[in-house]
């Protein structure tokens, strides 16, 4: 969605508060969400953008008669400021682990009696309550029922309709039936006869279908009804072509219109009980089920199992980072040459993404990016979710760190993968902080740790480096990682803003970034990030405990690295590691990109 001018935005809040003041609305809340509580947004759910002008994927608006603001963390505050500079909206700063601030900020300015209204069919359930007990609290009317967007934005996207198609074996590493029966049973150790489930990761995996219906996720738009003995998937007509339409009603998987899920919640049996996970079903799915129904609140157990990724499925990623390695290795060596030759065209941070995109692409199994590339150069790379634009992208020329975080959704998984390169001449200062940076990385990498441990309980391991110079980075040190999936998956975070609970337990088959950084604004941004799968690490007289295999395949830049501040073990697990992208790396190269990977493959 392109970014709309000030024009623009100053309309629509106008329509906005026209539309509020018709209703008697004091304070209207719009989420980055949908339906599904999606990461990436399908356009006809992009309300915040749309009023805003802000593009982040993360952030709150809130539009009263007299003001309007965007709460988002500091992932997104350079950004958004750029973003909403002249619009009149205000960015609201989150810090660290206070992702509710804008609950608290309602409570605090509206008055007794004043109503807040949001769209109940895109609030998350444990926001929609911690909300209502805190607008209570002050007597302030919380009203969900109306999505006034429909009022105000008039060529507004309808549902998605690219089509579903069916991800096939040997990449379906389990079948439907297989993972049907699985989630029954689980079903069963809760009490539920039915469970309802609204993730659309959770869904693609459940019935091993995939879509393209977000950007970067090869998801669908849908929700999804398991029963007894039938399962139904509720999805735009039309998008499941008919032959696997069959397929599915022979394994027991009905479908049914999208608009048709609200009232088959409705008709529900009372006498029956209903599985659901609070975090990961919205506001209005709740109040879509009878009154009198038993619900058991639950992680969704497709959460779990589809974050542990069996060992079919851990071979298809190994031979997913080789073939993505080898592109990066082939766009590395390009990307030298050029900075090498002064009679080349200038390089613009856009180009360099379409270039990388390009190259992955010609890898067998390629079906897109895993997320938009990020290349920023010097002050740039400082910006956590840089977006480099055509109209205003850097030129990479003088000297400077480059940083690229990319990835690529592949048949055989998803990658996601952080470099920064030299340009020119690098500083005394910026080789420090990519070797603290480096150390961050190395430390977690080695860590064993027991079966089981809360994942956010690990991110101190790889912060310790940076920590010990006075220096921090304002991001989760690592996310889960799905298989062909959703670049960004649960329940494993490594991150301090993440609470330690039960579902959050580190265990076989999960793969996770490893992601430190260091953003000095204004100057540069290094970031060096690999993903990690959880193996058994042995056991002892303490329990059984897990470690690491780094999957992701391409060479750390020595040239960024300043060796006094490295250990002797540190310098030989980063050669080892070089060792290993060297031997798995050179029979997909030939020519220039094989010298280069030998080149940059050379022990410290």
């Amino acid at each position: 969605m392109p970014q709309p001018d000030l024009t623009a935005i100053a309309g629509r809040l106008a329509s906005v508060r026209e539309a509020m003041a018709r209703q008697r609305i004091d304070a209207l809340l719009v989420p980055s969400a949908d339906p599904h509580l999606s990461e990436y947004l399908p356009p006809r759910w992009q309300g915040r953008e749309w009023l805003s002008g802000f593009t982040g994927s993360v952030g709150t608006l809130i539009i009263t008669a007299h003001f309007a603001g965007v709460w988002t963390d500091a992932r997104y505050w350079t950004q958004a400021e750029n973003e909403l500079q002249g619009t009149g909206i205000a960015l609201m700063k989150i810090p660290s682990g206070a992702s509710t601030l804008y609950v608290d900020w309602l409570a605090d300015h509206m008055r007794q009696g004043q109503v807040v209204a949001t769209d109940g069919a895109v609030l998350g359930l444990a926001i929609a309550r911690l909300l209502d007990q805190k607008l209570a609290q002050r007597d302030i009317v919380l009203h969900t029922e109306t999505d006034l967007l429909n009022d105000v934005w008039r060529d507004r996207p309808g549902l998605p309709q690219e089509p579903v198609f069916e991800l096939m074996a040997p990449y379906a590493a389990a079948p439907r039936a297989e993972k049907l029966a699985a989630l029954r049973a689980a079903m069963a150790s809760h009490g539920a006869a039915y469970h309802v489930i609204s993730t659309l990761d959770d869904i693609a995996w459940l019935f091993n279908l995939r879509g393209a219906d977000v950007h970067f996720n090869p998801v669908f738009v849908a929700h999804a009804v398991i029963g007894p003995q039938r399962a139904t998937l509720y999805v735009a007509e039309h998008k499941i072509p008919a032959a696997l339409e069959t397929a599915l009603a022979a394994a027991g998987v009905d479908v049914a219109p999208y608009h048709e899920f609200a009232d088959a919640l409705g008709a529900l049996p009372e006498t029956d009980a209903v599985l659901l996970d609070p975090r990961r079903v919205t506001y209005g799915t709740r109040q879509a089920l009878p009154a009198g129904i038993l619900v058991v609140e639950a992680i969704n157990p497709t959460t779990v199992a589809k974050a542990q990724k069996n060992s079919d499925e851990a071979q298809h990623v190994r031979a997913t980072m080789e073939q993505d390695g080898a592109a990066l290795c082939e766009f590395l060596c390009w990307l030298d040459a050029q900075l090498a030759d002064p009679e080349r065209a200038p390089l613009t941070e856009v180009a360099l993404g379409e270039r990388l995109t390009q190259t992955r692409a010609q890898r067998p199994h390629f079906i897109s990016p895993s997320f938009g590339t990020i290349a920023g150069f010097n002050a740039n790379g400082a910006i956590m979710h840089y977006r480099a634009k055509p109209a205003d992208c850097a030129v990479v020329a003088g000297d400077g760190l480059l940083l690229i975080d990319s990835g690529g959704q592949y048949l055989g998984g998803t990658t996601d993968v952080t470099r920064v390169v030299p340009v020119g001449a690098v500083s005394d200062e910026q080789r420090r902080d990519f070797t603290l940076v480096l150390k961050g990385l190395i430390a977690l990498s080695r860590a064993r740790f027991p079966h089981g441990v809360k994942s956010p309980m690990l991110d101190a391991i790889a912060r310790a480096p940076l920590w010990a110079e006075g220096i921090d980075f304002g991001h989760g040190t690592g996310h889960g990682v799905g298989f062909f999936l959703n670049v960004h998956e649960g329940p494993q975070s490594i991150s301090p803003s993440t609470m330690p609970e039960v579902q959050t337990a580190m265990l076989p088959g999960m793969i996770t970034s490893i992601e430190p950084g260091v953003y000095r604004p204004g100057q540069w941004g290094i970031r060096i990030e690999n993903l990690v799968l959880n193996v058994p690490a042995g056991d002892t007289e303490f329990g059984a405990f897990l470690q690491f295999e780094t999957l992701t395949l391409c060479p750390i830049d020595t040239r960024c690295i300043e060796p006094s501040l490295m250990r002797d073990d540190e310098r030989q697990w980063l050669n080892d590691y070089h060792a290993v992208v060297r031997t798995r790396l050179a029979p997909l190269l030939d020519g220039d990109a094989l010298a280069w990977l030998h080149t940059r493959t050379e022990a410290l």
